[in-house]
């Protein structure tokens, strides 16, 4: 599966402690748990053994994976160090749990199931030092991630899904914009909408200049920037980073990862706006059909204010995604 050599999100950083996390990859159960060294580890969540659940289990104080079955011990990487019914016996290499790869970045745990050539999806806004930067999620949504990258790449539904807040059903026409393939997918420039409320410190409606970004088959980040004088903090500007797990073909979990100038709200604040615009889209998201995104550009009709969408589609074709689309 082409997907499984890309890195996914698993869970918050935060959200993995002392305790193994149980998660859903690619319809796979993993494990997720940090070993003594505070390093997170991702295995198969199966017990090479009997087959039992490791995320049911514990970490013990020397920092391995213990069985709650059979109190088989794991190591970082997945050896097997301990077998309790055979005190004296020294598994042998071939005594192991299935491994994956792990890593931490932009607040997340990411899994990378088989070895590829992909590297984590870039946020550039990651290292802007002006930029404050917090997490929004996770969603659960039923519907599949391409679908979700979509709706996030669409600014014509802005004034009907998002009305009063992103759009007006009195300026809902799409200027032409420009769309060129990148290696990671597309990039979108000279993207504008008129918005009543563009972002949680606006004092007055908008045109709002957009860039999207397409990383990785289930990521994108956009950016924008509105009008000067239309907001209460000067020089405003935001970048957006979407995360998805695909759970299943048609069962996403989703992150937002903020960059925002602003460095006095609360994080609840800000988290209860991007909430809000999410939230209005989630409804109509777990409305469509297909679930799964057609790859058929003759399946669904499209005009030229689809063209980023269209470009997407065209990605993914190209790319072998098989994973949430039909």
């Amino acid at each position: 599966m082409v997907e499984s050599g890309f890195w996914h999100p698993v869970a918050l950083v935060g959200d993995v402690a002392q305790a193994p996390v149980a998660v859903q990859l690619l319809e796979q159960p993993v494990v997720v748990w940090r070993d003594a060294a505070g390093a997170v580890q991702a295995f198969a969540d199966q017990c090479p053994h009997r087959g039992a659940r490791l995320s049911l289990g514990r970490v013990t104080p020397q920092g391995q994976l213990e069985c709650p079955y059979h109190g088989w011990q794991f190591a970082s990487g997945g050896r097997c160090t301990h077998v309790p019914a055979l005190p004296a016996f020294v598994p042998p290499p071939g005594h192991c749990a299935r491994a994956f790869e792990a890593r931490e970045a932009h607040g997340l745990v990411w899994v990378r199931m088989e070895q590829g050539t992909t590297a984590l999806p870039a946020f550039k806004a990651e290292d802007d030092a002006r930029l404050r930067k917090l997490n929004c999620g996770p969603y659960d949504v039923a519907a599949s991630a391409p679908r979700i990258i979509e709706n996030f790449l669409d600014m014509s539904h802005f004034g009907f899904v998002h009305e009063g807040w992103l759009g007006s059903r009195d300026a809902t026409a799409i200027d032409d914009y420009r769309v060129e393939a990148t290696p990671t997918g597309l990039l979108a420039n000279g993207c504008k909408a008129w918005q009543p409320q563009s972002n949680l410190h606006s004092t007055a409606p908008a045109q709002v200049e957009y860039a999207y970004e397409v990383t990785a088959p289930y990521a994108a980040v956009l950016t924008k920037v509105p009008e000067a004088g239309t907001t209460a903090v000067d020089g405003w500007r935001e970048s957006i980073a979407l995360f998805i797990c695909p759970v299943t073909p048609v069962r996403s979990r989703v992150w937002f990862r903020l960059a925002v100038a602003d460095f006095e709200s609360p994080d609840e604040k800000l988290q209860a706006f991007q909430h809000t615009i999410f939230t209005q889209d989630q409804p109509v998201l777990e409305s469509q059909v297909p679930q799964c995104l057609p790859l058929d550009l003759r399946a669904e009709l499209h005009t030229a204010a689809d063209k980023a969408s269209s470009a997407y589609r065209r990605f993914l074709r190209q790319s072998g995604i098989t994973f949430g689309v039909c």
